[in-house]
């Protein structure tokens, strides 16, 4: 992990001071409201429905154990939800789960939230985080937001070379950057070193791929202009290729472009997507032109020189913990062995939540926090201090939050394996579902969100109910299932072989089904946006429309297909005939009741 210098922690503990300074002038009636607003976003304190919602950092997705603590005392002694007026939280509604707090949410940009926590408090957090190197710098407004990679960055066996590096130096050169504070909209930037792309890059504003080109250079491949939201756009490939040493300079290029013709007249066609929609080519000569002024008359002043990479790389040297006591070969084999006679559970556990590792004598171990009663990537202040404690016994005091909304241990012993795996179950954190059904992606929604139409998390718990059977999950195979509460796709529905939407139909809640979207992944292919199959669903309706389109899956499925694979082989028809058929049953079953 980056190791903060004192100049790093000077930085953030004047932040944290600053920010101090701003709340109390608000508070005292010295700071106007319209005032403090920009403020505490660039600081990352929303305002949401019921309470403020803090969004807390994580570049790139590396936390360690410490931080991890910390991130478990916020949750335990700030994070209440009596320090809130909840009274009309369940008002008319039917299906609410209770609205949690003492708790954290892992996202799907690799940050941390909390939902509770009032803002007359909001100082002394922002110190506590500050004492762990933790911030909410830039998780919030119109500059670049977290950078975000692989969770498997420097561990992956398909890596070409480790991205974390490069995320640090970028987030380096974009904290704070004078130029680049109040852009058109949001700018989110992902990068990935490895040949499977894991870190859904043609999905955002800039893309950036690490390779070798036919010299054996390395440098990246940019794309940029994907996104989400009202208008689902993979991002374009503007360079095959870029000398790594200058993608500081170009992506300069990129944003001043963007802050110079992005709309600012109407948010809704702010982004970067619809500017390269909009120009094409333009765009990217306007990019290039910026480009030759940066090197040709700036002197290329963001050029990264070879002793700034190893700098920053020194900071990511994997831990020394290879075992001499017995080969690779003969552990894993002990292990597999094992498992066959012990437990199936473990077993499926080292088959989901195990990955393989570029040292032979570890392995990468996903935490699963997708279970019954507890919303998709929420972790309690009990679950935060235990997973501090399995890092630190098993993986060197680091974890990793995963765009999946689950936590990995990236530096786990293989002889470590089956004591981690009754550690993990003990705490409830090693249900094998993960890449399967259960392992869904789901934004907080409506309970928590004041933009969001319908409630994402009522959907999450019903399906997880109904999806306990480990066998079924397992025989189903590999399914990203995606829920929005709203357009802004923090759910990422778009991306997902199964997207649920929430819309709004006249007050009521209702939800729209995607189908055949794709983050890029080896497993989903090329990134593309799901396609709606038809009229949204009651809130009621849609496990049976999910039910109905894994049973279309069952039946039109060949021996060893997944989902998307059947899907995109047989075309939608069969699964939208479906779907909707459940809507026919559901109205037959009204009117026998009238």
């Amino acid at each position: 992990m980056y190791q903060y210098n004192d100049f790093d922690r000077a930085f953030l503990q004047g932040r944290a001071a600053q920010f101090r300074d701003q709340l109390q002038r608000w508070q005292a009636g010295t700071l106007a409201d319209e005032a403090f607003k920009p403020l505490r976003l660039q600081n990352g304190w929303y305002v949401q429905r019921f309470a403020p919602m803090l969004r807390v950092a994580v570049p790139y997705g590396e936390i360690n154990s410490h931080q991890l603590r910390v991130l478990a005392t916020v949750a335990r002694d700030y994070d209440h939800k009596d320090d809130h007026d909840t009274s009309q939280a369940n008002a008319g509604l039917s299906q609410v789960p209770t609205l949690p707090d003492r708790t954290a949410h892992f996202t799907t940009r690799q940050n941390v939230q909390f939902n509770w926590i009032p803002l007359a408090r909001a100082a002394d957090v922002m110190d506590l985080l500050a004492s762990a190197n933790l911030h909410g710098i830039q998780t919030s407004g119109n500059c670049i937001r977290n950078i975000t990679t692989d969770a498997l960055a420097g561990v992956a066996v398909d890596e070409v070379a480790d991205p974390r590096p490069f995320a640090e130096i970028l987030r380096q050169w974009s904290t704070l950057h004078p130029e680049f504070a109040f852009l058109p909209r949001k700018f989110k930037v992902a990068i990935t070193g490895a040949r499977e792309d894991r870190a859904a890059t043609p999905w955002h504003d800039v893309g950036l791929r690490l390779l070798h080109n036919v010299d054996g250079e390395l440098g990246f491949q940019v794309r940029v202009g994907g996104g989400m939201g009202r208008t689902p756009i993979i991002g374009t490939v503007v360079r095959e290729f870029l000398p790594w040493n200058q993608i500081l300079n170009y992506l300069e290029a990129v944003v001043r472009a963007y802050n110079r013709f992005g709309r600012r007249d109407n948010a809704y066609k702010a982004r970067i997507k619809i500017l390269v929609k909009a120009e094409g080519q333009a765009f990217v000569d306007q990019v290039e032109a910026e480009y030759r002024d940066i090197l040709e008359i700036d002197g290329a002043p963001h050029t990264i020189t070879q002793a700034e990479l190893d700098r920053v790389s020194a900071c990511f040297v994997p831990p020394d913990l290879s075992c001499d006591r017995k080969t690779a070969d003969a552990k894993i084999a002990h292990i597999l062995k094992a498992a066959a006679e012990d437990d199936i559970e473990f077993s499926r556990w080292l088959t989901r939540n195990v990955q393989p590792h570029r040292n032979p004598d570890l392995r990468a171990v996903t935490l699963s926090f997708k279970r019954v009663g507890q919303a998709p990537g929420d972790a309690t202040a009990e679950q935060l201090e235990r997973a501090a404690e399995l890092a630190e016994r098993f993986s060197a005091g680091e974890a990793r939050v995963t765009h999946d909304q689950n936590l990995v241990l990236p530096w786990v012993r293989c002889d470590a394996l089956p004591e981690l795996w009754r550690e993990a179950r003990r705490l409830g954190l090693a249900r094998p579902n993960i890449g399967l059904l259960t392992d869904m992606i789901s934004c907080p929604g409506g309970d928590f969100c004041d933009l969001a139409n319908a409630r994402s998390l009522p959907l999450a718990q019903a399906l997880l109910e109904r999806y306990r059977d480990l066998d079924e999950l397992h025989d189903l195979g590999e399914i990203d299932l995606h829920i929005s509460g709203c357009i802004n796709s923090c759910g990422h529905h778009h991306s997902g072989h199964i997207g649920i939407l929430g819309v709004d139909k006249d007050g009521q809640e209702w939800y729209q089904i995607t189908l055949g979207g794709s983050d890029g992944s080896k497993l989903s292919g090329t990134a593309v946006p799901g396609k709606v199959i038809g009229p949204s669903f009651a809130a009621s309706e849609v496990p049976d429309v999910i039910e109905a389109l894994l049973d279309t899956y069952r039946q039109q499925r060949t021996d060893g297909e997944t989902f998307v694979a059947t899907l995109r082989r047989t075309g939608p028809d069969a699964f939208k005939a479906a779907a909707h058929a459940v809507r026919t049953a559901t109205a037959r079953t009204d009117t026998a009741t009238a």
